[in-house]
Order: C-alpha cells, then structure tokens, then sequence
C-alpha cells in the first residue's frame, strides 16, 4: 500500500498555480495520470468485478441506463488519505470562493474537522462511486449536492481508454450564467486522468463585482464498448 507521504509528494509535482486559475476561469482544472498512480491499483482490479460492489441502475432513476457501483468500506478508506491532502490544497480555493459570493460559511482547514461537521449535520454515507455506461448509455446533467452542507469542489476521472475501450462518452459540464446563454464544456479525460469540477457554482467577476454562475455536469452517450468512471464528493451525503 502506498503511505501518506508517496500521496503527498504526488500532490506536489502537480501545478497547483495552473490548477487554481483552470478552476477560477472554467469551473474545472486537469489532474493527468493522477488515478495511474499505484495508490489506485486495488481500485484497477475492483472494476473489472463489479458484482461484488452494492450496485443501482440509473435506468430505475432517470432512464438514462447504466450502472453505478459504489465504493464501500473497506475500498473507500483507498481515498481517505488521499482525499485528506487534496481537501488542504482545496480548501483556501472554497472558502475564496465563499467569501466572493457573499456566503458565510467557511470551511475548516482539516478534513477530519469538515467530516464532523458532516456527522453532526446528521450526514454519515461516503459518496464514491464507478460509473459503467456501455453502448446507449448516458449520464444526464446533475449536481452531487444536498440540503445541508456540501464541499463546493469534487473529483472524477476515467479508467477505460478512449478510442480503444470505448467511444463517445464524453465528460461535459454545463455553466449557466444569469441572462446568458447556457455554455457547454468537453472536460478531455484520458485513462488514468482527473478532474476537479466545481459542484454546483462558482463564482464569475462582472461589472458589479463577483456573481454566481452554476454549473452541472453530464456524460455523453457512449457510442461503442464500455466506460468506467469514477466520481467522488469531499461532502457526505
């Protein structure tokens, strides 16, 4: 198993500067190769026998057919580490952000401190999970969100390939800003690639000072083979 420390160096050869002013400007920043690391390797082996991860089809939500398959304990402590060092470079990012938009609350500088929050709000249930779409399956435009309290910045990433794996199946995020068109965004992701997105908002500079614009996020429909994503929230839900 990969220590706290091979993760934390991880964290450090990415471009953080980059990655502060791809989220300030387009809602989402790159993190290639990120989900290649060996960290990852259980993960690798656990996709390709989903029937042994708790399991619902989208199609009994929404239609849109597909599988998600959700990461339970033990593999979800996988991410705990990992996400403990991505939640302290991303929380100054959230509670800019907050403070642009006018919202009071801000978010404690520890992880483990962010989780209590989450439990005393009465939420306790990890939210990591697979997505399988196979051939006509899609994803439509959502936001992982509740009532309570949520992290304004999450993870996804790819482990099939593009072009060999399968085709179509593109990650799209959608901004809609108040009295403007809606703007569409392909977020290219190869195998083994991440990608913070923003949640639900962020916040644009205009005229007046800073507003906010929301954005959801989507999975086109997959024209061949299968894909197997993944999507993960700082928040519980």
């Amino acid at each position: 198993m990969i220590q706290a420390g091979d993760l934390h160096d991880l964290m450090e050869t990415l471009d953080w500067e980059n990655i502060v002013s791809q989220l300030d400007e387009e809602g989402y920043a790159k993190l290639p190769n990120v989900l290649s690391h060996p960290y990852f390797d259980r993960l690798n082996d656990i996709q390709h026998y989903p029937e042994t991860l708790p399991s619902i089809s989208l199609t009994t939500i929404d239609g849109s057919q597909g599988d998600l398959y959700y990461i339970k304990s033990p593999m979800c402590h996988l991410f705990e580490g990992w996400k403990e060092i991505l939640y302290a470079k991303l929380v100054p990012i959230a509670n800019v952000w907050n403070e642009m938009l006018g919202i009071s609350l801000r978010y404690p500088a520890n992880f483990k401190d962010f989780l209590v929050l989450n439990r005393k709000l009465g939420l306790s249930q990890e939210f990591t999970l697979l997505n399988v779409l196979r051939e006509q399956n899609y994803s439509p435009l959502k936001q992982n969100v509740n009532d309570l309290i949520f992290f304004p910045l999450q993870l996804v990433g790819l482990f099939s390939r593009p072009g060999r794996d399968f085709s179509g199946g593109e990650f799209l995020m959608v901004e809609q800003r108040p009295r403007m068109q809606s703007r569409p965004m392909v977020v290219p992701l190869e195998r083994g690639d991440g990608a913070l997105i923003a949640t639900s908002y962020r916040p644009v500079k205009g005229t007046k000072g800073y507003y906010r614009v929301n954005l959801k996020h989507a999975i086109s429909r997959v024209r061949s083979g299968q894909r197997v994503g993944l999507e993960t929230t700082f928040h519980y839900v």
